[in-house]
């Protein structure tokens, strides 16, 4: 024992059992090794700390000081260890993820409500946002993981494929017409198209599609969530590019339905990030785990 912190703790449990033998049981040691742990800090502090008696030891006035201060250290040392156990059971703690509110909603809520049901100690904190913005708070250290659409390509992020998803087109009653139809890109652009008007990673993989055909896809409305676009060809606005699992509900009533083109929609696969080279918390490591 040469570092001042255990010269404390045995310090500490003598004065607190008023007992050489004692403290040595509570720490495992020898009373001789109890006996010069002391020795060596009242050396070092130039004090005497204790009383030696036939019953055992007792404080001196300069030791009550002193132990005034060191039982509160051992307090915060005793809380603190109850807290990082309590954080590795996931007793207590926090979970803070980065994704769309669509990612959110449509993929990840079954698994964030099977999370919370086991762990109801874990806090969940969900911050809404683009893959770009998703991809800054997590290199801001605002969110522990994010899920987002893959490609991601960046040397500082480690990305796990999740599942695989399929966007397409959907359309409304109002286009009844075109149900059991395959259009080629040109006929498509002459009805009303409905795009998510932020830059998220769908808009520019359909974008990106078109292009490559020598067509640019120019939406007549844009709107700001995915609930919005499902609403929107519902009534009868135009035609919404939208993610197929996200519509399974509309598709299977009727009051959507696919709109056909001629050439593929290549899927898109969602991929959970994390900082690469960085641990991350046994709460996020529990819910990567629980995401197939």
């Amino acid at each position: 024992m040469t570092n001042n912190y255990e010269l404390y703790k045995v310090f500490y449990w003598a004065a607190k059992t008023g007992s050489l033998t004692q403290a040595a049981k509570a720490l495992y040691l020898t009373q001789p090794s109890v006996s010069h742990a002391i020795k060596q800090l009242e050396e070092r502090v130039g004090l005497t700390l204790f009383y030696r008696n036939a019953k055992g030891v007792s404080l001196t006035q300069e030791g009550k000081i002193l132990f005034s201060y060191i039982e509160q250290s051992q307090i915060l040392i005793s809380l603190a260890e109850e807290k990082m156990e309590a954080l590795k059971s996931l007793e207590s703690g926090e979970l803070r993820i980065g994704g769309s509110d669509s990612l959110f909603k449509h993929y990840l809520l079954p698994y964030l409500e099977d999370f919370h049901v086991r762990y109801p100690g874990i806090k969940l904190h969900l911050k809404h946002g683009t893959t770009p913005e998703v991809i800054s708070y997590l290199k801001e250290g605002r969110i522990d993981l994010g899920v987002v659409r893959m490609p991601i390509v960046d040397a500082q992020l480690e990305v796990t494929e999740s599942t695989e998803l399929q966007d397409c087109f959907v359309a409304g009653e109002r286009y009844a017409e075109l149900s059991g139809q395959t259009l080629t890109m040109e006929e498509l652009m002459k009805y009303p198209i409905i795009l998510f008007s932020r830059n998220s990673r769908v808009r520019m993989a359909i974008n990106e599609l078109f292009e490559k055909y020598g067509h640019e896809l120019k939406p007549d409305i844009e709107v700001g969530s995915v609930d919005l676009l499902i609403e929107f060809a519902r009534r009868g606005l135009g035609i919404s590019y939208v993610t197929r699992e996200f519509v399974s509900k509309e598709l299977k009533e009727g009051s959507l339905f696919e709109v056909k083109l001629d050439v593929e929609i290549p899927p898109s696969k969602v991929g959970i990030m994390v900082m690469r080279n960085l641990p991350i918390s046994a709460a996020a490591t529990k819910f990567i785990e629980m995401v197939p």
